[in-house]
């Protein structure tokens, strides 16, 4: 995994450094268990798309699984 995310950084021009794994680990699997599997890339795309526009990472990641344990309908 480690030298996935140092691969992936180096083709997008990011710091490995930048990329908390276990926090969006965490975030979707709390999103695929909570609301749907396919869910989960779909919630870490748009973290990033907030992170990328001045977000926290964590305060998000962390609004996001919240979000995702609420009963819906």
């Amino acid at each position: 995994m480690d030298e996935w995310i140092a691969t992936a950084c180096a083709e997008l021009g990011l710091d490995p450094a930048d990329v908390d794994r276990n926090l969006i680990l965490d975030m979707a699997r709390d999103v695929a268990h909570g609301v749907a599997r396919p869910a989960a890339p779909l919630t870490a795309y748009l973290l990033g798309v907030a992170v990328g526009r001045g977000g926290d990472p964590k305060e998000l990641a962390a609004r996001l699984s919240e979000l995702a344990s609420r009963p819906t309908g």
